[in-house]
């Protein structure tokens, strides 16, 4: 099966109620099943995505987050996720740009982008946006690109990033710490028998994107491929 349940997110939406490992440990059958479900959705989506671009995750368990949540460092102490996350990597140092999927009743999206990039490459990425803003405004005004995934999103610095001027064309852009873009989904939408074709395609749209960035870590200002690559 590759399409999600409605008693998937019955018991998602249960689990936000009841994030406790009692409750957790009574239903633990439940989740299993539904845990095997998600594989199953992943793998339809990584066989999809295998048609288009190049990805390293090997199977739909590797792409599927776990479920139980690092409590050691934070306040908020529920034991568990209550969402499903699936996150596919792109295969080698040339192709850049991370692919996500967010179940949750009422709150599921299809995500992608750059969400802790490391500083040299985050300075890369604000140089190609810099030395080629109207390409990049151009890329993000596309119609299609903005009917699927509206706004840029991500934090951003509140003051001018270091080397730039305040006055800067490109200043709004070049304020990111982060880059990601996503696509939000109905719970409707979810359940849908297609869902698995409408993630791909979105997917599928974000390649401008990601093309773009993958040439900014990859090369320099000439165009050629960095040493280390």
């Amino acid at each position: 099966m590759s399409t999600f349940s409605k008693s998937n997110l019955e018991f998602l939406k249960n689990l936000q109620q009841n994030n406790n490992r009692d409750w957790f440990t009574a239903n633990k059958s439940v989740y299993e099943k539904h845990h095997a479900e998600t594989i199953a959705f992943a793998v339809a989506v990584l066989n999809e995505m295998r048609k288009h671009d190049n990805i390293e995750t090997q199977s739909g368990k590797k792409a599927l987050m776990r479920i139980y949540r690092d409590v050691r460092f934070s306040k908020d102490k529920a034991p568990y996720k209550t969402n499903w996350g699936m996150g596919f990597t792109r295969a080698t140092k040339l192709l850049r740009g991370g692919y996500y999927v967010h179940i949750a009743p009422g709150e599921s999206f299809v995500g992608g982008g750059f969400w802790a990039p490391e500083p040299a490459d985050l300075q890369r990425m604000r140089k190609e946006i810099a030395n080629n803003v109207d390409e990049f405004r151009q890329l993000l005004n596309n119609k299609m690109f903005k009917s699927t995934f509206g706004e840029l999103q991500g934090d951003k610095l509140k003051t001018v990033p270091k080397g730039y001027e305040k006055d800067h064309p490109a200043l709004d852009l070049l304020q990111f710490k982060q880059y990601l873009i996503s696509k939000k989904f109905s719970d409707k939408e979810v359940l849908e028998p297609d869902f698995y074709k409408k993630v791909n395609e979105t997917f599928k749209a974000m390649r401008p994107f990601f093309d773009f960035m993958s040439l900014a870590l990859t090369t320099d200002e000439n165009g050629e491929l960095l040493p280390n690559l």
